[in-house]
């Protein structure tokens, strides 16, 4: 699959993590010739937080997954590639009782701090034969490095996706590495895709989900590919307690700000990543809502404008039509006054208090939309509610994608 034109020109260094081996294989969940298992072991006592997809035919592995994490505790990760074993009944959940205990057995801890992922064609029991080999190659084969273990989880992707952070707990610095999956069923209501987030940190696991669930707040939530909610949304957050930092058990602890600061920019990485690897994607939008009654508001406004197949298509053929813009703030019913509203592209104000501008010059904003990076803002004039939501356009790139996607 030919590369985004999005995507960054390299992938980055990422740390490694002390507690953290990473490891491929090939399952053969389909006729590719690629790895397509990745196995991740952890440290013993290493926590854990999640989040998981709100949509209601969600996976096996999301719901054992959100039991587990409630545990706090980890092992090991397992994540297939081709198959998201969705709406497989008990089929589906026995595949993930095997792998689960095959490496229970193995660690020789509880089979409920195995996680387990799968992303793919829905409707398929993943097949358990080609699981248990997948997973004893993935137990014997010698360790690789981010870079493969990102490219074995993606299906769709163009292009492999890492991000790394760092901060300073006291006098200690801690480490951040991250790799995640996504192109298309990207309309997050909770996390997104399939992400994964490493640190050598020591955190409580309560505090971690805590950290873990605002930092979500402020990206994951806040990107949309296509306006579809996948059954196997995850994203985990490992702390393997290696760098020896006091332990954080709350925000008031020292070093707990500086630490939800790097998980956070991490996991907005991570979102901006998956975005520009939107399926057929040609431009990356970010959409700034301002004036609005509440965050929560802004952030309902500005996803009805970046989900609008309207908004989208007029950016992909670079068409200065600010009326789409208008329409997705009024059918997003949240507050709003039609005679306040002001929308702009990049820093050129097209209209004002309900009407175009006078002196509107379409010219500075037509060659802005001819760019790869597109800025659009929208002032709702009713409260100081802000919110910033990121998109890509919509090509005839996304239908042949998705229109052959099981063939």
């Amino acid at each position: 699959m030919e590369r985004s034109p999005l995507a960054p020109a390299t992938f980055p260094n990422l740390p490694a993590i002390d507690g953290v081996t990473l490891r491929v294989a090939r399952a053969h969940y389909k006729d590719w010739d690629r790895c397509d298992l990745t196995y991740v072991e952890l440290t013993e006592q290493t926590a854990v937080a999640g989040v998981f997809t709100r949509n209601i035919c969600c996976s096996t592995e999301v719901e054992m997954g959100r039991e587990s994490a409630a545990g706090g505790k980890a092992r090991a990760l397992v994540v297939n590639a081709g198959n998201s074993n969705a709406f497989t009944g008990f089929r589906g959940r026995e595949a993930v009782e095997q792998i689960r205990g095959q490496i229970a057995a193995h660690l020789k801890c509880a089979p409920s701090e195995i996680f387990v992922s799968s992303t793919g064609v829905i409707g398929v029991p993943l097949p358990r034969d080609k699981a248990q080999a997948g997973v004893a190659a993935a137990l014997t084969t010698a360790p690789c490095n981010w870079q493969t273990a990102a490219e074995t989880i993606g299906t769709t992707d163009t292009f492999a996706k890492g991000a790394t952070a760092s901060a300073m707990i006291g006098d200690t610095r801690i480490s951040l590495s991250a790799i995640i999956k996504g192109s298309g069923m990207i309309a997050p209501d909770m996390a997104t895709m399939l992400g994964y987030i490493f640190t050598d940190a020591a955190i409580e696991p309560v505090l971690l989900q805590h950290m873990l669930s605002e930092a979500n707040r402020r990206s994951f939530s806040c990107i949309t590919v296509d306006s579809d909610t996948s059954t196997s949304d995850t994203v985990l957050a490992f702390a393997t307690g290696k760098a020896g930092n006091a332990p954080l058990a709350s925000m008031d602890d020292p070093g707990a700000d500086a630490f939800q600061a790097a998980l956070t920019d991490i996991c907005l990485q991570l979102a901006k990543l998956v975005v520009r690897d939107g399926e057929g994607a040609s431009k990356f939008i970010e959409i700034e809502v301002t004036g609005a009654v509440s965050d929560e508001s802004a952030r309902r406004i500005g996803l009805s404008i970046a989900n609008s197949p309207l908004v989208k298509t007029a950016i992909a053929g670079e068409d200065a039509n600010w009326g789409r813009v208008v329409m997705a703030v009024g059918k997003a019913g949240e507050p709003a006054d039609r005679d306040k509203l002001a929308i702009r592209f990049a820093d050129k104000w097209v209209a004002q208090s309900g009407l175009a501008v006078d002196s509107y010059d379409e010219a500075p904003v037509a060659a802005h939309l001819k760019g790869r990076d597109i800025r659009v803002g929208v002032d709702i004039g009713l409260g100081d509610g802000r919110a910033t939501v990121w998109t890509c356009d919509l090509t005839h790139g996304y239908i042949s994608i998705n229109a052959d996607y099981r063939s």
